[in-house]
């Protein structure tokens, strides 16, 4: 994934005692179980297009981190598109936790025709960043071979 220009890892796994539905991810060096609560599929392909997922993480029995994030293989969707998330989201029960339209933003996108370019991205590439970061991800896929 990219923030503001920056690559970061985020890794996910599947733990055999964990519910269906649940992928372990690991960012920001936090691992944090991550519900996949709403899957849509192409009625042609079989390939997912869209999905909801909600992370939750407690310490000491105090919330310190809940997510939510509607997913689309669409980067343009429409109101309607949107409207039909929120609609699942609120069937799941997800409403209390956030996942209203009221309470979620709708990221800023714009047409890309090429790599990002901009000040974070610079700053990365000059201190070498990214050649690092392409050499780990090298060692991570290769299993560290």
């Amino acid at each position: 994934p990219v923030a503001n220009g920056a690559h970061y890892f985020l890794f996910g796994r599947v733990d055999e005692n964990d519910p269906n539905g649940v992928l372990r991810e690991s960012g920001f060096g936090v691992e944090f179980p991550n519900y996949i609560v709403d899957v849509k599929k192409d009625s042609q392909t079989g390939e997912y297009t869209e999905s909801i997922q909600f992370q939750c993480l407690e310490r000491g029995g105090v919330r310190v981190f809940e997510g939510i994030n509607f997913i689309s293989r669409n980067p343009k969707m429409t109101d309607d598109e949107l409207d039909a998330m929120h609609a699942r989201a609120k069937k799941a029960g997800m409403y209390p936790y956030g996942a209203s339209p009221e309470q979620m933003h709708r990221v800023a996108t714009y047409e890309l025709d090429g790599p990002v370019k901009n000040s974070w991205q610079s700053m990365w590439h000059n201190i070498g960043f990214d050649r690092l970061l392409e050499l780990l991800t090298e060692s991570i896929e290769d299993g560290g071979r």
